[in-house]
């Protein structure tokens, strides 16, 4: 999956699924105290929020099957109870989304499948490319926009002061390390806004080809808005 789109296995995964089998097998496998069925769904496909909540519904029906006190199998029977709801809700959560982007890619496309850089420097930039049109009857238009992001370098004093000073090729690595993690965060920042922004109903025609992102005041770094290129509303 990428950081705005689901991948073709993904969709076709929950798409696949239904709701009301899935609560029955649920169901049974918390009766049988094993997955039994279970397993037989693609839930593997549907993505990582998916795939986490059925890991941690194996081991809540693992420690349930394992308790042999009243007490602690009333304690596990809860608990693995809890992780099944919170499958099936992830799983509608999913069902959710693939019928919010079907619709969305009717009018607009994000293409978020962005290459990173061989190696960084301060000067960070992110080109998010897309198409757009404003109904299903035209053709569609495409463009990009450039974000631009300057990293300020600050002591960061939470972290504990080394007793010999680190290498020149360690602090090298350190920073590629740092600016690595700044640009990816950056990245997916790009991509959800402009996302957002179509999403809000916004004009493909006024998104500009370069954009600085705004640096947070207090800290100099990126915030929730930094990437935001259209006006905020009061």
């Amino acid at each position: 999956m990428g950081a705005v789109n689901l991948s073709e296995t993904e969709k076709s995964a929950i798409a696949s699924i239904d709701e009301r089998e899935l609560g029955a097998l649920i169901d049974q496998a918390i009766r049988d105290e094993q997955l039994g069925d279970l397993p037989k769904l693609p839930l593997s496909n549907c993505g990582r929020y998916v795939s986490s909540k059925l890991h941690r519904f194996g081991e809540a029906l693992s420690r349930y099957g394992q308790a042999k006190a009243a007490k602690k199998r009333s304690e596990t029977k809860y608990s693995v109870e809890k992780a099944g709801r919170d499958l099936s809700f992830a799983v509608g959560q999913m069902k959710s989304r693939l019928e919010e982007e079907t619709k969305n890619g009717e009018l607009f496309y994000v293409y978020d499948q962005i290459h990173w850089p061989s190696r960084f420097s301060a000067d960070l930039t992110v080109r998010v490319s897309y198409r757009w049109r404003r109904s299903v009857d035209e053709d569609w238009k495409h463009g990009s926009i450039t974000f631009a992001h300057k990293v300020v370098s600050r002591p960061d004093f939470s972290r504990p002061t080394p007793k010999r000073k680190p290498s020149a090729a360690k602090q090298a690595q350190d920073l590629q390390d740092h600016l690595a993690g700044t640009w990816e965060s950056f990245m997916q920042s790009s991509l959800w806004a402009v996302r957002d922004y179509f999403k809000d109903g916004g004009d493909g025609a006024l998104i500009p080809e370069k954009f600085q992102a705004i640096p947070d005041s207090h800290t100099g770094g990126l915030n929730n808005f930094s990437t935001q290129f259209w006006p905020r509303k009061a």
